[in-house]
């Protein structure tokens, strides 16, 4: 799995080195370029009336701005995210605009050697009944572009906004997003398209983000993880809510179709909340939780790579591995620290010393399952085992019960 940061993560359009050298010092070493930043939704409601702000000249420096500190930081582009419309937007006459603009984004991607590009499906000023139709259109132009260029078309589940109330919107169904995608991948006769996984939007209109995951399989390609904030669209850090369950749903669905692809994520709120003095020391708070949702997806990948195993620590972590993986990925026997527990059993394995762990096959894995990952680990590597790895379960699997995590 690729872990990225979005650039709205990047507070100050107009001095991009000083938080490019905050993204590169916490450990990104990817990025996604989201020009929501250079053209705000608010800029397409303004846009060819005498209210509009935009100026193309300063767009154009900020984008520079950015790939140059991105290329001098050692940071990818890894991804693209085009501009998007408000959900609530009365403009109906913006679709041909929206084509130009992902077509020029489809090449810029290529120049810079991106291949994924996120795009919102239309919907404004389209009949429900029409949007299929209209988006396989619209998808199919910018697929024969993305096809030319070498670069993947991601769609993006969105919301509808009736009257302030917010609901599920165009590719929201996945059965229709995954028909759309397959349609356009067969026409092109090539995989072009794909689909990028809004955590925010699932939120925002009640949907179970690990079944939407789950459900779309191998054409999910991204998880754009962020936070919402009440009833609106903010992008804020995981796990600021007060509620993991929903976490904790996407995890098990993305473990389940054994996730391999992109988790971009977005905490531009987040940072704008803190003092321009604080901010550099949240960069790292930022990683440190994109690294733990990776490690939760690819846990139980990570366990099965083995052919053998063994578990460290005899504790209750141990007890619940045993209960939720003991079945598919037992393990030989379990070790710990603590000499009193030599010799004795747990969950009918028994428990041996650290010495124990020199006489193991090659192709076995200590699994630790203990809260002290780093000593644990250090203490491994110090007698030499090479096949370390680790258990956690703040997010056990689906058949556990939720009501009591």
């Amino acid at each position: 799995m690729k872990a990225s940061l979005s650039t709205t993560c990047i507070i100050d359009l107009n001095n991009p080195k000083k938080y490019m050298s905050y993204v590169s010092a916490a450990g990104f070493g990817s990025m996604m370029l989201d020009l929501g930043m250079l053209y705000a939704k608010s800029d397409f409601e303004d846009y060819g009336t005498k209210n509009s702000k935009c100026n193309v000249t300063e767009l154009c420096k900020q984008y520079d701005q950015l790939i140059e500190q991105s290329l001098k930081h050692s940071i990818q582009i890894d991804s693209m995210r085009m501009p998007q419309l408000k959900w609530d937007t009365k403009r109906e006459d913006l679709n041909g605009l929206l084509l130009q603009i992902g077509e020029k984004c489809i090449k810029a991607c290529s120049r810079l050697g991106c291949h994924y590009i996120i795009v919102q499906p239309l919907f404004s000023g389209i009949m429900k009944a029409d949007r299929y139709q209209e988006n396989y259109r619209y998808c199919l132009k910018l697929g024969e572009v993305a096809k030319e260029n070498n670069v993947y078309i991601l769609l993006e589940n969105q919301c509808d906004n009736i009257n302030g109330h917010l609901i599920r919107g165009m590719c929201s169904d996945v059965s229709a997003a995954s028909g759309l995608i397959d349609e356009i991948n067969r026409k092109l006769n090539s995989e072009v398209a794909g689909f990028c996984l809004n955590t925010e939007v699932c939120s925002l209109c009640g949907q179970d983000m690990g079944e939407m995951a789950a459900e779309l399989g191998n054409k999910l390609k991204a998880v754009l993880v962020k936070e919402r904030d009440g009833i609106h669209e903010t992008g804020r850090l995981p796990e600021t809510s007060g509620s993991n369950k929903k976490w904790l749903k996407m995890i098990r669905g993305l473990r389940k179709i054994e996730y391999d692809g992109m988790l971009i994520m977005d905490a531009g709120k987040t940072l704008l909340e803190f003092s321009h003095l604080l901010r550099s020391q949240m960069y790292p708070v930022i990683k440190s939780v994109t690294d733990f949702f990776c490690w939760q997806i690819e846990m139980e990948r990570h366990l099965k790579k083995y052919s053998n195993r063994v578990l460290f620590g005899a504790g209750k972590m141990c007890q619940n591995y045993m209960e939720y993986y003991g079945k598919n990925y037992p393990p030989l026997f379990v070790c710990d620290n603590n000499p009193q527990l030599w010799g004795t059993k747990v969950c009918g394995l028994h428990i041996k010393s650290p010495e124990a762990l020199q006489k193991l096959p090659k192709d076995c894995g200590v699994i630790i399952c203990n809260v002290f990952y780093k000593e644990i680990a250090e203490q491994l590597k110090v007698m030499g085992i090479k096949n370390i790895g680790s258990f956690n379960d703040e997010y056990l699997p689906e058949f556990a019960d939720l009501d009591k995590l």
